[in-house]
């Protein structure tokens, strides 16, 4: 028998399954969809995550994972579909079953700044999908190699020239750095990698001049003295590197963070939604998760499906309005 918190989710069931069972008790109508619903899950749900191994959104699907298993009852198997920001697995999600047996992490920035960089008639929306949890509140952090020539900020943006690399278009990553170099009226070109990983090791591997990414992806190199931050894209320092300005503190209004959430197809029966958001709900109370929070320098986020879907609404304005004033182009990295 599989391992459910059977009391909280017929709760939950009962209240998302009312409108169902009380159409379905006046057609005379059982079994087939609502049944297998109710059953939820009977074999493993597939955990896609759109992005390559070995960056934020990859560490911490596969901590959400193993810590789901448990409480769903079921294995979920993670799978990389790297492509676009997120958007290539995305799409992917949406032309299958919305059973829920195909789940997938999804990002604030494929919603709210992507949408600035490409032109794409059938991107998704995120009211093509149903927010079944909400994760973390990620810092992005602007760091040069440990061996660079440039110490500080202030040396970085008096550069005659900057190749930088962000961790793809349409990201966090690159719209960070341009609303810095572009406010500073620095010659900056964007170098794009599908996923922190890959921008990382380019900056390691001295290939580029800088990068701005999340602090999972490069605490670890700070800490072990290979990289060096410079600024924080934050309103205020990080309780991690508090020795390291923010952008605001020299002058400049760069605000921009990652959130990262779970999506299902929006047309997902309610039932089983209720299921796998209580699974990941213990999931995210575990030890282990908090523990890998914490080693991981990401903080908590905690929101509802509508709120979280608001914050997405209200940061594309916000994001589109600095765009607009900075006058910056994304597509082509200018």
């Amino acid at each position: 028998m599989n391992p459910r918190p059977f009391t909280r989710r017929g709760v939950l069931a009962g209240i998302a399954a009312t409108p169902v069972a009380a159409l379905t008790a006046c057609n005379g109508v059982q079994g087939g969809a609502d049944a297998a619903a109710a059953d939820f899950p009977t074999r493993a749900v597939d955990f896609w995550v759109p992005f390559d191994p070995g960056g934020s959104g990859d560490l911490v699907s596969r901590a959400l994972a193993k810590a789901a298993e448990e409480p769903l009852g079921e294995s979920l198997p993670v799978t990389n579909k790297p492509g676009a920001n997120g958007a290539v697995g995305l799409k992917e999600l949406l032309a299958g079953d919305a059973d829920g047996y195909t789940i997938s992490l999804a990002v604030k920035s494929l919603f709210a700044i992507t949408p600035l960089a490409v032109e794409d008639p059938d991107a998704v929306v995120i009211e093509d999908f149903r927010i079944i949890t909400t994760l973390t509140n990620e810092a992005y952090v602007l760091v040069v190699h440990a061996d660079s020539a440039y110490r500080t900020l202030d040396d970085l943006l008096a550069a005659s020239a900057v190749n930088y690399a962000t961790t793809g278009v349409g990201t966090g990553s690159q719209l960070s750095a341009q609303l810095l170099f572009v406010g500073a009226g620095v010659d900056a070109t964007d170098v794009p990698f599908d996923g922190g990983a890959s921008a990382v090791t380019a900056l390691l591997g001295q290939e580029v001049d800088a990068v701005s990414a999340s602090l999972a992806e490069t605490m670890p190199q700070i800490e072990a003295g290979e990289l060096r931050a410079i600024a924080v894209f934050s309103e205020e320092r990080s309780p991690f590197l508090n020795d390291v300005p923010t952008a605001m503190e020299a002058g400049y209004d760069v605000v921009v963070d990652q959130r990262r959430f779970v999506v299902a197809p929006a047309a997902v029966d309610d039932e089983v939604a209720g299921v796998l958001s209580l699974a990941f709900e213990d999931a995210k109370e575990s030890p282990e998760y908090g523990q890998f929070l914490q080693d991981n320098y990401m903080d908590r986020w905690e929101v509802d499906n509508l709120e979280a879907k608001a914050h997405l609404s209200e940061a594309a304005e916000q994001y589109a309005a600095l765009a607009e004033d900075a006058g910056l182009q994304l597509g082509d990295g200018s």
